[in-house]
Parts: C-alpha cells; structure tokens; sequence
C-alpha cells in the first residue's frame, strides 16, 4: 500500500525563505526518502526556531490527521529544541520520518528536547557561577569593565558549540547565527542571534583563546 506524506520544511529566516537557502537542500532530503510513496502536500514555515506558534506546522499536522498520512521533515532539528514544544508534538498522535535519524521516534524527540533544555540551563548556571566568582574578587557589577568580564565568561561557555558549528562547514556570521537560534542557544539577554553579534562573539573567542 502506497504510503502518502505530507512535507513540512522550515528555514529561520525571511531571508532564508526569498532566497531558497537550506529550503531546497530540505526538498531534496525528503523526495529522496519518499520514494516508496507520495508526497500530497508541502507546508513552509518561515520562522525562528525559538517560536512554538506554528501556523504552518500546525496546518500539516492537521492536513496529516486528515489524510492518514505521515508527517516527513528533512532533519530532526526543523521542529524544535524545545522540550514542552516537542512534548505537545507528539501528543498529537501524528506519524513522523526524520530523514536524517530515519529511526527516530517518540523517545528520540524526548531526549533531544531534555538535553536541549538542560545545556541552555548549563551555561546559565557556568555564567552565574563566573559571576559570583568575580564579585567575590572584589568586581564591582555594573561597571564597564564587570560588563566586560561577562561577555567574556559567556562567550567562554558557549565557544564549544560555536566550535562544534564552525567545524561542521558553517564559517559565516549569518549561518552561524543561524545555527545558534536552531540549537536554543540565545545572547546573554536571551535574544536571538544576529551577524553582527556573532561578528562580535567570534572576535571575543579569539582574542581570550578559549579554544586552545
């Protein structure tokens, strides 16, 4: 019997989404794993991953629930990072192929949500911790050199991801912006990324050598 798929590709940003960038690598992934089928219907959201209000996700699961179909999504991370989001996700009883984790299934999405969830908590708690430490030193907070100290020690707890990114072939600000907001990873004000702030933070890295 004839499997029918409705597809659901997601890019960051409005950017993203004129220009076909990482859109057609996601069509690509999901034609050439729904060969044993047919693909009925194409969702397109564009919008941060840090967003949970997903009209158009929304729409395909329900277009999916309608038609008895099952939901297909280039990579796992085009839905979220987020663990109450990936929870209500899978409440929703829908069928679901990841095709970069082919296997992937209600467990998978638990456990990448938690680990998600508990390294953003992470490096809030490595910040914190660096905070007290220097206030315990003598640094006065709220001067410009403890505003210093701090985007210091928070570049320092997130360059292993920014490493992690950059190793992957992801090398411009603009991607790796990108590639902070698809992982949950926000600025210190809980903002998301932009070129410039990741200019910024590169810079930052490079000058304290936290990678060496």
């Amino acid at each position: 019997m004839q499997t029918n798929y409705v597809a659901y590709y997601r890019v960051s940003t409005q950017m993203q989404g004129k220009s076909g960038l990482g859109l057609e690598a996601q069509r690509v992934e999901v034609e050439k794993n729904t060969r044993n089928g047919s693909v009925i219907a194409e969702f397109t959201e564009i919008e941060s991953g840090k967003r949970n209000d997903r009209p158009q996700l929304q729409a395909a699961l329900e277009f999916a629930k309608a038609n008895n179909a099952t939901l297909v999504i280039a990579k796992l991370d085009r839905l979220s990072r987020d663990l109450h989001f990936l929870t209500g996700f899978i409440k929703e009883g829908v069928p679901f192929i990841a095709c970069d984790l082919p296997h992937a299934n209600k467990f998978t999405l638990h456990i990448m949500g938690a680990v998600a969830e508990q390294e953003r908590d992470f490096i809030s708690e490595r910040t914190k911790a660096a905070i007290q430490a220097k206030i315990a030193q003598g640094v006065k907070w709220g001067t410009n050199t403890a505003k210093i100290e701090r985007a210091n020690m928070f570049a320092q707890s997130i360059h292993t991801h920014v490493q992690t990114i950059t190793q992957s072939g992801i090398d411009t600000p603009a991607a790796i912006a990108a590639a902070l907001n698809e992982r949950g990873i926000r600025t210190p004000r809980g903002a998301e990324w932009g070129a410039g702030q990741v200019v910024r933070l590169l810079r930052r890295i490079e000058e304290k050598e936290f990678t060496k």
